[in-house]
């Protein structure tokens, strides 16, 4: 694992080395890579809400990943970044669910 530690953020090395763990996949490195290594351009693939939010950020309406990595091309080396300012950007895709309604407990 120190070999991992002195390579740089944007080698492949690193993600390769962590995904042949038992039991870390894509989502598991990239995740991993953002935050040791600072890495600007891995993108958390497989996860559950974010190529929704990214596709419905440049399209408006949501993609699966491999639209999301499409999408995210033209910025390659910095996919990361990009993430994280539409996050930071508080765009997310409308909720059709009910609204709860708010309860007041002080009467209780």
């Amino acid at each position: 694992m120190d070999r991992l530690a002195s390579l740089d953020a944007g080698d492949e090395r690193v993600g390769a080395g962590l995904r042949s763990i038992p039991g870390v996949g894509v989502w598991t490195a990239a995740e991993t890579t953002q935050r040791s290594h600072g890495d600007p351009d891995s993108v958390s693939v497989g996860d559950y809400n974010l190529a929704k939010e990214v596709g419905w950020a440049f399209t408006g309406s949501p993609v699966d990943d491999d639209g999301m990595l499409e999408l995210l091309e033209p910025w390659r080396g910095h996919r990361q970044r990009i993430v994280r300012l539409i996050g930071a950007s508080g765009l997310r895709k409308p909720r059709f669910g009910p609204r709860i309604t708010i309860q007041d407990h002080r009467v209780h």
